[in-house]
């Protein structure tokens, strides 16, 4: 299994470089809390040494040593809670702006991803991943800085002290903590690959239970919650058993640990008690001792939730990880300069796009569209008219030929320029669960509440909005789902209305409509075609009657073209079949 362990720490380290000063004053706090955590026993030994020694002669100098020493140890027992304090800011303030920083990468990145990206991963999933990437980089960073590197200081300290005290320590010690640490990371190690496993396991349980609940009204209205249910059970109990995996790795940890602990502080009585007999060691050194194995056994017992946290925010980051290092599908040339459109001439020339390489769309396909000409795009289902919209977004980019907007390849635009000059009306709008007067504003974003309701009174959404108690305040709620199909609609209609880009498309823009309300949209949107590139993609064949030009593809080709009255006259015409279908003639033959 490849981990992108590497990788993850690679982004981390690109953000928190940027706060060197920080990133140096909380790693010198740090390192100085932990020296003086370690000097104050050191004190604490003298004390009891000078209790031990006892007052024969001179009780008077006694005391003032004993005072001297009390004096000492509370000195370097503020001194220490001050560093701490210190350390704590700079870690909280380094923290909270790294984190920020790595949340607005994460969603930057993101949002680049190609429209493809995104129809193969689940919301819920996506959601899940950006949070644990940047609740990675939290847990990560609290466990080095307070944990990890005082563990460094302070069993190097101890070791030198214990040595300085006897050799045997010294080493006892050393040996005993290159044990726990090479065992702890070993099985924390072991453990990773299951985390890994784990992480996986709860985003597809994640991504199920998201797509559910988006589609709550199929599984309802096909009795689908026993099939659903039985789904998410299977994937709940995948991560159920990674969970018990590792979470019995977490028990044996647990049991080596306590063993070797308990090893160490039998075997370092023992020794001590040796060396006091034989008087290398003093009473205040039993406490020095003690109070050291003390601290060591804190740490290196926090040393396996350590590794274990460290490698399970490691890889509950690694799905975004891998995210963040693919490449992005869709991108700008090096240089690309934004789109000027004076005119809206759209060419496609000699354009071949295969969704994958057995599945051929279109094929050296050509179309010119002029400046201001309204063309509409018609055929059966499958034939390629999506498609066209598509790659003219740069949703996707041709497998070969180019596409030109006023001679201008797309390729050599910026996507951000190529999609302002274009007003896209689709099938089905998605709105954001805001208020009704900032999905309109959308399309327009500094424009004006005046604005927004005029754009809005042409689409006809003034009619059902001011049954609204709060009006254009309204929440629509998630994807608008407060609103019915043909008022979402009308909402995207408006949207394109306010944008007034030089080219419009309209991809079965009044689909959801009634008669009533389409006829009002057409007239609507006669309004807004005007001095436009118009590109229309028709199910419905009245609502293209009057367009300049008819395109009929089929099969990625164009098989027909010409107004509506000279396509209804080609005897053999696809058009005038499907034309023939829609009014009625499909019944007629049926009888």
């Amino acid at each position: 299994m490849k981990y992108q362990t590497r990788q993850t720490l690679t982004i981390y380290w690109q953000h928190a470089k940027q706060y060197r000063f920080l990133f140096i004053w909380m790693l010198s706090f740090s390192v100085l809390w932990s020296v003086a955590g370690m000097i104050v026993p050191i004190y604490y030994k003298k004390f009891f040494d000078v209790l031990a020694a006892g007052t024969p002669t001179s009780p008077e100098t006694v005391f003032l040593l004993i005072r001297i020493m009390i004096i000492l140890i509370v000195l370097a027992l503020l001194f220490r809670f001050l560093l701490r304090r210190l350390g704590d800011i700079a870690t909280i303030t380094f923290r909270a702006r790294i984190m920020e920083d790595i949340a607005n990468s994460c969603f930057a990145y993101l949002h680049k991803h190609s429209f493809t990206f995104f129809n193969n991963n689940f919301v819920g999933s996506l959601v899940k991943q950006v949070n644990y990437f940047i609740r990675g980089f939290e847990v990560i960073s609290e466990r080095v800085v307070n944990q990890l590197i005082p563990l460094t200081i302070e069993a190097t300290m101890a070791i030198i002290v214990l040595w300085v005290l006897d050799v045997r320590l010294g080493i006892l010690a050393a040996a005993w903590l290159v044990l726990f640490l090479f065992v702890s990371w070993f099985i924390s190690l072991y453990r990773y690959q299951y985390v890994i496993l784990r992480s996986a396991a709860e985003s597809k349980a994640t991504g199920i239970l998201a797509d559910t609940i988006t589609n709550n009204a199929n599984v309802k209205l096909f009795c689908g919650y026993d099939a659903e249910r039985q789904l998410y059970r299977e994937a709940i109990g995948d991560t159920r058993r990674l969970r018990l995996i590792t979470w019995r790795l977490n028990v044996l940890f647990d049991g080596v640990q306590g063993f070797l602990t308990t090893a160490l502080e039998a075997g370092m009585l023992v020794l001590a008690f040796y060396l006091w007999r034989r008087g290398i060691l003093t009473v205040g050194d039993f406490v020095l001792i003690q109070t050291y194995l003390f601290r060591i056994f804190n740490r290196v017992w926090d040393f396996g939730g350590v590794i274990r946290d460290i490698y399970e925010s490691f890889g509950d980051a690694e799905d975004m990880t891998k995210i963040l290092t693919a490449p992005h599908e869709i991108i700008d040339a090096p240089g690309a300069k934004a789109l000027a459109v004076p005119h809206g001439n759209i060419e496609m020339k000699k354009v071949s796009f295969n969704y994958h390489e057995t599945r051929s769309i279109l094929s050296r396909f050509n179309l010119t569209i002029s400046a201001k000409e309204k063309v509409a795009l018609v055929g059966p289902s499958g034939a390629g008219k999506s498609t066209i919209v598509k790659l003219l977004l740069r949703a996707h980019d041709t497998t070969a030929g180019e596409i030109l907007i006023d001679n201008q390849p797309l390729h050599l635009v910026t996507q951000d320029s190529l999609r302002g000059a274009v007003s896209y009306v689709p099938q089905d709008p998605i709105l954001f669960h805001r208020t009704l007067l900032e999905n309109i504003r959308y399309g327009k974003p500094g424009a004006s509440d005046e604005e927004v309701f005029a754009a809005a009174k042409l689409a006809h959404c003034d009619e059902f909005i001011n049954e609204f108690h709060n009006g254009y305040e309204t929440y629509v709620g998630e994807r608008g789902v407060k609103l019915s199909g043909g008022e979402r609609q009308r909402v995207a209609i408006a949207r394109a209305i306010l944008r007034n880009a030089p080219i419009l498309i309209l991809d079965e823009a009044t689909s959801s409509l009634d008669s009533e309300s389409e006829r009002l949209i057409q007239d609507a949107l006669s309004v807004l075609m005007k001095d436009k590139t118009v590109i229309v993609i028709a199910h419905r064949l009245s609502t293209i009657m009057k367009m300049d030009r008819i395109i009929v593809i089929d099969s990625g080709k164009i098989v027909e073209e010409g107004t509506h009255q000279t396509l209804l006259e080609k005897p053999d015409g696809l058009y005038r079949r499907l034309w023939q279908i829609q009014a009625g003639g499909f019944l007629t033959n049926m009888i």
